[in-house]
C-alpha cells in the first residue's frame, strides 16, 4: 500500500531536526541515567522512579522514531518568494463574507499543523479549500454548522 505524501515547510523541517537533536542528545541520555539510578535502588517491582523513567523513555523513543520517519519521507517545500496563489508555506489572510475582521493562517503540511499557532494543514477543510486560489477569490468551506464563505484578502 502506497503511503500518503507528507509535506513540510523548510521551517517545519528545521524545527523537527532541532527537536530530534534535543531528544537524542539531551532527553534520552538524561532519562537513561535516571533509569540506571532508579534500577540501582533495588526492588524494581515497586520502584515508581524506575517505572516513570522507563515510561518516559518509551515515549521519547516513539517520538524519535516518528520524527525520523517524517523527515525520511517528507517532501520539503521551500516556497520563498512571492506567489499569486495559495500553496504550502503561504500565509493567507481571509475574511468571512459578512464579517469585518480578518483571519490569518499559514498553510503547512499535516506533520507541522498547529491550529493554536494558526498553522493549518493543506488537508484541513479550510486549507484544502484555499489551496491554489488567488487573491480576491471567494472560497466556500463546508463545516458541521454549514457552509462558510471567505474572501482571500492577502497572500504572503
Amino acid at each position: 500500500m502506497a503511503s500518503e505524501e507528507t509535506y513540510l515547510t523548510k521551517e517545519g523541517e528545521d524545527a523537527l531536526r532541532q527537536e530530534l537533536k534535543q531528544l537524542i542528545e539531551t532527553r534520552r541520555p538524561d532519562l537513561a541515567r535516571k533509569l540506571r539510578e532508579a534500577a540501582a535502588q533495588g526492588d524494581l517491582k515497586e520502584n515508581a522512579d524506575y517505572h516513570d523513567a522507563k515510561e518516559q523513555l518509551g515515549f521519547i523513543e516513539g517520538r524519535v522514531q516518528q520524527i525520523e520517519s517524517v523527515l525520511r519521507n517528507a517532501i520539503v517545500v521551500d516556497n520563498s518568494g512571492h506567489s499569486d496563489e495559495v500553496r504550502i508555506g503561504s500565509t493567507v489572510v481571509i475574511q468571512e463574507v459578512g464579517e469585518d475582521f480578518d483571519e490569518e493562517y499559514r498553510i503547512v503540511g499535516s506533520a507541522e499543523a498547529n491550529p493554536r499557532e494558526r498553522k493549518i494543514s493543506e488537508k484541513s477543510p479550510i486549507g484544502s479549500a484555499l489551496m491554489g486560489k488567488k487573491l480576491g477569490e471567494k472560497v466556500s468551506v463546508a463545516t458541521p454548522d454549514g457552509t462558510i464563505k471567505f474572501k482571500i484578502v492577502d497572500i504572503r
